[in-house]
């Protein structure tokens, strides 16, 4: 049975990961992931936490500095115990922009999993966005 702490803790998740973008702390933003997470976009996949922390750590001292991303969950749901599924609209600002091209513009699913432990953690195990 999932609770809206449940559905609080999963946006918790992503605003932590938002805020370590904002901060364009690789470490911070790849410690949201599991171990063996991984990350499919457009010519990208990241497999595993290393992975994810080096593509984002390069992207965060390349094309993605001065960026932030925005990302609105539409839909959480809990197929399992133990297991979420957000869909989402996002896209990212890139420096100077103020709002995102059609071009940049994505629906994402993620998939998080909790841990187990009672006052245990959710962590990102799959990433996946498509251009709209």
């Amino acid at each position: 049975m999932t609770t809206t702490d449940d559905s609080q803790a999963i946006r918790t998740v992503l605003d932590r990961l938002y805020s370590a973008w904002a901060d364009y702390d690789a470490d911070a933003f790849a410690e949201l992931y599991t171990e063996d997470a991984t990350v499919v976009m457009p010519g990208v996949f990241n497999d595993g936490r290393e992975e994810i922390r080096a593509y984002i750590a390069a992207a965060f001292d390349g094309p993605l500095k001065g960026s932030r991303p925005l990302d609105e969950p539409r839909r959480i749901r809990f197929p399992r115990p133990g297991t979420a599924v957000v869909v989402s609209e996002a896209g990212i600002l890139l420096a100077g922009e103020s709002e995102v091209p059609a071009g940049r513009q994505h629906r994402a699913t993620w998939v998080l999993v909790h841990d187990g432990a009672e006052d245990g953690n959710w962590a990102i195990t799959s990433y996946h966005n498509a251009s709209v």
